[in-house]
């Protein structure tokens, strides 16, 4: 058995661009940057540093969310890797990317942040964000009821 599954969180590296084939599929990309955080052995500091990663997304989906993305979003992206190999002026290239199977807003277009909401591939309507359901701090972690 094997698994293929990738979740990544970051801010959109560009505009996303969004294509669509001769039979209609529309195809959206767009580059992540995820940041990795190391000891520099050296100073002694933690520094981060940057891993830039491609992401596509198929159909209706990718044609309705593409209009709420922009550089800098902060998104949470939950999909699979993919391998392509191809060959350009005599030489053979190769890159793994992220094909989208759920994506959730993690920043509002304009850059402010909060939960915004999701569009999964079950989500075929415009997006929309949910409200956030209020929390009680004064709540007790034991409950009486609770019959175990």
């Amino acid at each position: 058995m094997s698994i293929n599954r990738v979740v990544i969180s970051g801010n959109l590296t560009r505009d996303p661009e969004v294509r669509t084939t001769a039979s209609g599929t529309s195809i959206l990309s767009m580059g992540v940057a995820v940041n990795d955080r190391r000891k520099n052995n050296q100073t002694g500091e933690w520094e981060d540093y940057a891993n830039f990663i491609d992401c596509t997304m198929f159909g209706t989906r990718a044609a309705n969310v593409a209009q709420y993305l922009t550089k800098g979003t902060k998104v949470t992206i939950e999909g699979k890797l993919r391998w392509s190999q191809w060959e350009r002026d005599g030489q053979k290239r190769s890159k793994i990317e992220v094909i989208v199977d759920d994506l959730e807003f993690m920043s509002r277009a304009n850059g402010g942040q909060g939960g915004q909401g999701s569009y999964t591939s079950q989500d075929a309507s415009a997006y929309s964000a949910p409200a956030m359901p209020a929390v009680d701090t004064n709540a007790s972690v034991y409950d009486e009821d609770i019959p175990f």
